[in-house]
């Protein structure tokens, strides 16, 4: 009896992300936190990833990460060297074309090796075919969504009809949604709207979101007390329950040296050196991410207005490789002699030690999920500047329901003019607002670390996601499961 009871516990998730930085450390940090559950994680990423990983100066090992085994499978392509970023919808299809063929077979060779059989597996929105996979060999399936909860309300009801949307026909429309503020056209993801370029990402959101009974948990990467209304207004169509803020240990409180992560790209330290002889409160921290290169004209107004400003500043500006052909992406000419005493410009940032540095008075930000999570839990106030996806809603969500950040706005031509900001950078520093926006952002940087310690709403989350995986949950069945759409 007790051997069978042992066999019971010997629980074993396999977790399966899309391999870029910003979707690979949010599944990592879960696992850290199921493992620390007592439960066996494995992380399974294309075999391209452990090239960029081995090259990556911040890793040492492809084999396990903080207790994590790594298992990698091909994505199609037999060349490590290929753009895959070149053309993203053909990418796109060729992963969900070999990807559940080799993912398969992954799962296959350890049922065949001995090992027994995956208990469950986590996907990720960008390889939702995982869900198939795992139908296939009979395990359960769960999704871990990485971008905000107001994000997974408003894909469900877009992909399922179930709300009015803009349209070519009336493409300004202002959408009402249920425990969301009124979104603007210019609040709303770009891949709800009629003007959106891209077919892979919405192909694949649209299957997603109308197959939901696939998944039997779906996990997001917020909390609780910062989307409650969002959170709410999924919980009788398709719960999603909240384990996040899936961020560095260090801004959660915790010990640095306990956290998990890689970087695909090494960050320049010396940056800190700079930021230690600045005054406290007074440098503006800009970042864009890693993918958007912005137009030449708009590097300029954002150099023109830092330089104007008259504040010190540090600003991450990733190298073109190739050099883009119009310019973009790139510095104006003479801004780096101009600025030299008043700012620094640095290819990559350890942008955790950044935002947590006490001469950090804001950030100037592209509003990515990742980046919007580490400032609420480090407590800096933002200037919003999104650019595509889900950044539009992230910067309503910053601006107009948190309240810790203003939002630069482009003129008639989509243009942000250096006099706009400037303005703003005034506003969020020693403007009306400034203290105010302060306040609250210190408010939400505790309201973080609450809700990952132990009986916290995210930490909770996880240990009823645990005993779900074990069976001992006493939820309803009926309760968990999305199911299929009322006609």
């Amino acid at each position: 009896m007790a051997l069978k009871e042992e066999i019971k516990e010997e629980i074993h998730v396999l977790m399966v992300s899309f391999s870029a930085q910003g979707h690979i450390n949010p599944m990592l940090r879960l696992g850290k936190r199921l493992v620390s559950k007592g439960i066996d994680v494995t992380l399974a990423l294309t075999e391209v990833t452990r090239h960029r990983m081995l090259k990556s100066t911040t890793t040492t090992t492809t084999n396990c990460v903080s207790g994590i085994k790594l298992e990698f499978f091909s994505d199609g392509y037999f060349s490590l060297d290929y753009d895959r970023k070149a053309d993203l919808d053909h990418y796109m299809e060729t992963l969900g074309k070999f990807g559940p063929i080799n993912l398969s077979k992954l799962i296959q060779d350890r049922s065949q090796g001995g090992l027994g059989k995956f208990s469950c597996l986590i996907s990720n929105p960008f390889v939702p075919w995982v869900a198939d996979v795992a139908a296939e060999h009979g395990i359960p399936c769960a999704l871990l969504w990485i971008q905000p909860s107001i994000l997974y309300a408003i894909y469900y009801r877009f992909y399922n009809s179930l709300n009015q949307f803009p349209t070519l026909e009336n493409p300004h429309m202002r959408v009402e949604l249920p425990g969301l503020p009124l979104l603007n056209t210019e609040d709303l993801p770009s891949f709800v709207l009629p003007s959106n370029p891209f077919g892979s990402v919405p192909k694949l959101f649209s299957e997603m979101f109308q197959n939901m009974k696939k998944f039997k948990w779906v996990l997001g990467n917020s909390f609780h007390e910062l989307e409650k209304d969002a959170i709410v207004s999924m919980a009788e169509l398709c719960p999603i329950r909240t384990v996040g803020p899936l961020v560095p240990s260090m801004l959660l409180g915790e010990d640095q040296s306990a956290d998990i992560g890689v970087e695909m790209w090494k960050p320049e330290e010396t940056c800190l050196e700079w930021l230690n002889r600045q005054k406290p409160c007074s440098v503006v921290y800009v970042s864009f991410g890693s993918i958007v290169a912005l137009s030449a004209k708009q590097m300029e107004n954002i150099a023109t207005g830092l330089k104007n400003s008259n504040r010190p500043f540090l600003w991450v500006v990733k190298p073109q490789n190739p050099p883009a052909a119009d310019g973009s992406g790139k510095l104006p000419l003479g801004f780096l002699e101009e600025t030299k005493d008043q700012g620094l410009v640095v290819p990559w940032s350890p942008q955790t030690m950044v935002l947590t540095h006490p001469s950090i008075s804001c950030f100037l930000s592209h509003c990515g999920w990742n980046s919007t999570l580490e400032t609420i839990a480090a407590g800096v106030p933002v200037i919003a500047y999104p650019q595509w996806t889900d950044q539009p809603t992230n910067a309503k969500l910053i601006v107009d329901v948190l309240r810790i950040g203003v939002r630069l706005r482009p003129n008639q031509d989509g243009i942000v003019t250096n006099e706009e900001v400037e303005k703003s950078i005034e506003e969020i520093t020693v403007g009306p607002m400034a203290e105010e926006v302060k306040k609250t952002a210190a408010e939400l940087k505790q309201l973080a670390q609450k809700a990952v310690v132990k009986g916290g709403s995210s930490d909770s989350n996880i240990q009823w996601f645990v005993d779900e995986i074990k069976g001992n949950s006493s939820t309803d069945p009926s309760r968990v499961n999305c199911g299929a759409i009322e006609p």
